[in-house]
């Protein structure tokens, strides 16, 4: 099965439509894309390119619709969407008085911070959910994104070069 979607997704749509589409995804995000890409081979700047603009892709919809969709999930029938969007509420709720504190740069250092469950995905969720508005979110959250991948290409492509230079 894993290789099925590996050679589905080399073979049929290349490296760099793979890393894009990493990217857009919940969770992985560009934090699993660029060493993806790293991987893959592709140049550091490509990699770095495709991933910030997989990652930022999904949050404008994010900001516009995600209370919306939140709400009519937790008033749905089928407990699975009451239970994710109970799920997310509380995330969104737990980091919500660290960044609304500090507002722009809150959602920016939130988005910009390396780990799973930081992206821009929670962030424009909180931002979201803090009423932020939707320029300013949108650029805090384009930054944090632009920091993450500077990081994780500089880790990614660093830990490539060492494997290359002792091999």
């Amino acid at each position: 099965m894993i290789e099925f979607i590996q050679n589905f997704f080399l073979e049929t749509v290349g490296k760099e439509l793979c890393v894009l589409f990493c990217s857009m995804l919940p969770i992985i995000e560009l934090r699993g894309a660029i060493p993806l890409g790293a991987a893959l081979g592709l140049e550091w700047w490509l990699c770095y390119i495709l991933a910030v603009i997989g990652n930022i892709l999904p949050v404008p919809f994010i900001l516009l619709f995600i209370k919306k969709i939140i709400k009519w999930m937790s008033s749905c029938r089928i407990s699975f969407f009451n239970k994710l969007a109970n799920w997310i509420i509380r995330k969104a709720e737990k980091n919500r008085d660290r960044i609304e504190k500090y507002s722009f740069w809150g959602v920016c250092i939130f988005v910009a911070i390396p780990l799973p469950m930081t992206g821009a995905w929670t962030g424009s969720l909180v931002a979201a959910f803090i009423d932020m508005k939707f320029w300013k979110a949108l650029l805090s959250c384009f930054i944090g994104v632009l920091i993450a991948g500077t990081v994780m290409s500089l880790a990614s492509y660093g830990v490539v070069a060492a494997f290359q230079i002792f091999s």
